[in-house]
Formats: C-alpha cells, structure tokens, sequence
C-alpha cells in the first residue's frame, strides 16, 4: 500500500500548496493519511479545504503523524514553490523522514537526488528519493509528428486566466462526471501533481526541453486516444496564456489540436499570481477572442471562487452568464455536470 503524508509545514492555506490540494482531494497512485502542517493541527484536511470531511488529518509534526498513523511508506512533497527551491525548514523533516524508513516524493525542481548528504542519507536506509520533476533523457523524448490529426476524438484543453485556478481539478472532475454518465473521457496530466494522482498519460512540461514539448504532448494525447479508445480527451493546462512569468496554452490549442476550450477564471483575482508589477490579469472577453482566433471554441466559463461568498460566487456566475452566453461552471460548489449535454453533443 502506498500510504503517504503530505508536507506542507505551515503553507497548506496558501497557493502553494496546490498540490497537496489535489492529493487531498483525489489520488489513485497514493493513499493519503495525513497532512504536516503545525499552525493547522488538529483539523482534518478536506474540511480545511472545501468543507469536505476526508478522514485525513493535519498533524503538528512527523513524529505525531507516526505515532497516530501506522505503516506509512512516503513523504510527499506538497508545496509548488517559485523557482522550484526546497524551503531549508522542510529540508530538516526530510531528513527525519528518511530515519523513518520513508522514501520522498518530491515535485519541485530542486533535486534531492543532487543533495550529496539526502542521497547518503536514503541510502543508508534503503529508500527512493523519487523526483517527479527530473527531465527525461533525450532518448527518451518526442518530437512532433503531424500524428495529432490522425486523432478523431475531441480533445478539450482546460485552460486558465491565471496559474493556480483549478485547471487540473477541473479536468479531473470533466472526466469523473463524463465517466457518471457513460462516455470514456481520459485526462492528459501535464504537471507533476497530474502523475502524483495517477495519471497514466502525460508529462511534465516545465520540466520538457522546449523543442519537444510538443512532441510530448503529442505523443501523450495519441497513446492515449489508441490505447484506451477514449471518447473525449481533456488537456491539464498551465499557467495561462498571458502570464508573463511562464506563458503557457498555444502549445495545447495548435500541437495538442484541441478544438474545444473550458477556460478557468477567479473574478476577485485581479493580478497575474496576486503580484500587481506583474501586470492585471484581461478581461474575461479578450481572453475567449483570443482562443477562438486561434482556433478553438470555448466550451464554458468555469469559476474559481477564492474569497467570495456563497452568494458573490452565484452572482458572478449570473453574470459570466448573462456576458458571455454560454455555460458557467462553479466546479467545487456545484460541480460539473451541467456542461454534460455540451460534451455528449461533441461525440454526436
């Protein structure tokens, strides 16, 4: 059994932390039994969350989550940090974890494997240091092919106004919600929390040398579409189109060929990664006549609701409603379900 804490150590509440967010709210590849994270101790993670109540409780400290939960095999790193850097107090809990007989997941970009003293360390006591975000061997790599347009099922790219919105929850939940209702849609992962959660099909691409990012992609959506014989494929998006810190979508609307579009947007969010030198993130409108002149249709609006209320969150989605003529999900509070007669009417 791969039983796993997260590792948030005080930043669970914060953005970073998404991806220990979309392991406590779904994985397939681990079994979550406890999040570490002091100033939270004591609540259990979902309700934290998205007032869900998950069985996974928060703990003060490695030594309490060992001494309450028995028999666990890894420690997940569950921050996303900019630039990629282990911050050094989580370094330190690593290294107990490690005593622990627990191998180490890690998504950054900081290596542990690179760290002389963690991979002593793991060796002496016989586990994995496992680095999600290691590149791949050139060997190992694809170029791009052309072979995308051989691919007859539509391929949905689920993008966003902004990094950190919900994109890959979004997806996750298309894909269960189309699963409810009979037709067999494959999710593309694109980053690492996608490969923590179990996702077969993807890669990771702000670890991919560019010249092959499309390569990747391709080969990731048409492996999926022959083997699995998938109805619907939907595309992980990162980042966003505009972000000037890591622009990011084109590659998915033209190599990915992705035809169909659920744009993801927080509407009380007004700068690129909340930083106003950054610059503000467009309106909503720009951003759909952007993507359909390049070539695609969007689907929906879905609403990350960060810091409304209840009633703010309808009201925006009345709004975007009433703006934009077409569907508007609350994918968290509501789920996704209504946009399935848009996606059954693609297969027909």
């Amino acid at each position: 059994m791969n039983k796993a804490l997260l590792l948030t150590n005080g930043r669970l509440r914060s953005n970073d932390a998404k991806t220990a967010h979309g392991l406590i709210r779904g994985t397939e590849r681990f079994t979550i039994a406890g999040v570490i994270d002091p100033p939270e101790a004591g609540q259990d993670a979902g309700v934290l969350l998205d007032g869900q109540h998950r069985n996974i409780p928060i703990f003060s400290n490695l030594d309490e989550a060992c001494g309450q939960v028995a028999g666990i095999n890894y420690l997940i790193i569950g921050i996303a940090t900019v630039g990629g850097v282990l911050p050094p107090d989580m370094l330190e809990i690593v290294r107990q974890a490690i005593a622990k007989r627990m191998s180490i997941v890690n998504g950054l970009h900081e290596c542990l494997n690179d760290k002389p003293d963690i991979a002593a360390l793991a060796e002496a006591y016989g586990v994995q240091l496992i680095d999600v975000r290691k590149p791949k061997n050139r060997q190992d790599l694809h170029f791009w092919t052309g072979e995308i347009f051989q691919v007859r099922a539509p391929v949905i790219a689920v993008l966003g106004t902004d990094c950190a919105l919900g994109k890959r929850t979004t997806a996750r939940l298309l894909r269960e919600a189309c699963a409810s209702a009979g037709i067999n849609a494959q999710m593309i992962y694109t980053g690492q929390t996608g490969w923590l959660q179990g996702g077969r099909y993807g890669f990771i691409f702000d670890s991919t040398l560019n010249d092959f990012v499309s390569g990747e992609l391709e080969h990731a959506i048409v492996s999926c579409w022959k083997e699995t014989d998938a109805q619907l494929l939907l595309i992980e998006g990162q980042s966003a189109l505009r972000n000037p810190s890591g622009p990011c979508g084109l590659e998915f609307l033209i190599s990915g060929n992705a035809k169909h579009v659920v744009l993801v947007h927080a509407p009380k969010r007004r700068y690129f990664d909340n930083e106003p030198h950054w610059g503000e993130i467009p309106s909503v409108e720009s951003e759909l006549e952007l993507i359909e002149k390049l070539g695609a249709r969007v689907l929906a609006l879905a609403l990350n609701t960060e810091d409304c209320t209840p009633e703010e969150a309808l009201a925006y989605q009345a709004q975007f409603a009433e703006r934009l003529q077409r569907p508007v999900l609350l994918p968290l509070e509501q789920g996704v379900g209504s946009l399935l007669p848009a996606l059954k009417a693609l297969l027909a």
